[in-house]
């Protein structure tokens, strides 16, 4: 599947981007790039996007990491059964495996790389890792839960990679129906035409 050359981009450049990051700044380090609009602030992401976690501790952190480890073979494995979906659809199932991919790195490999990250994870091993984030694009605020949230929290070029998938996907859901659509009505076609076929060779030759 040539689409997987772009997953493969995206996880280099995310992974590049990440160790430029977690070696050339220190936690919490914000730099101006556009004034205080984009910047590149280094945050460790422990949880999935907005925080969220499954359970506190080094149990938790392993769960998401299995979790987040499962699903991207799931999106593999559902990129290999649409290989010949429309090829906008599938580009988009790429970026998000690409996403999905390089996050699932930092989650598996960060701990033992970098050493412990998150509050309640107590060792650096294999599955403990936290999500390297830098991209910050500060648009303002909003209350939630007894929160204030970041409109566009600080992510990384996976997380976009994996945004502009999901809006890809969306983008080619006609294309990607009509050809579940074709792909549906083929079996049918072919036996109509088979039908059609064998009642002319059993047709008896016209009169002289």
């Amino acid at each position: 599947m040539r689409v997987l050359w772009l997953t493969l981009a995206i996880v280099l450049v995310d992974q590049i981007t990440k160790v430029i990051v977690a070696t050339q700044m220190y936690l919490g380090q914000s730099i101006p790039v556009i004034g205080d609009v984009l910047k590149w602030t280094f945050t460790e992401n422990p949880g999935m996007a907005f925080g969220v976690r499954l359970g506190n501790g080094d149990l938790g952190k392993m769960a998401l990491s299995v979790f987040s480890v499962i699903a991207t073979g799931a999106i593999f494995a559902y990129l290999r059964h649409v290989r010949e979906a429309p090829a906008g659809y599938r580009l988009s199932l790429a970026l998000i495996l690409g996403g999905a991919l390089g996050n699932v790195i930092d989650r598996v490999f960060y701990g033992t790389i970098f050493g412990e990250c998150g509050p309640g994870v107590q060792s650096a091993r294999l599955l403990h890792g936290c999500v390297v984030d830098f991209f910050h694009l500060d648009i303002g605020r909003f209350e939630a839960f007894g929160r204030s949230i970041q409109v566009f929290p600080i992510g990384n070029i996976a997380d976009l990679a994996i945004i502009a998938g999901v809006v890809g996907v969306l983008l080619s859901q006609k294309a990607f129906q009509r050809y579940i659509h074709e792909r549906e009505m083929a079996p049918s076609i072919a036996t109509a035409s088979q039908t059609v076929e064998a009642h002319e060779d059993s047709a008896p030759p016209p009169a002289a």
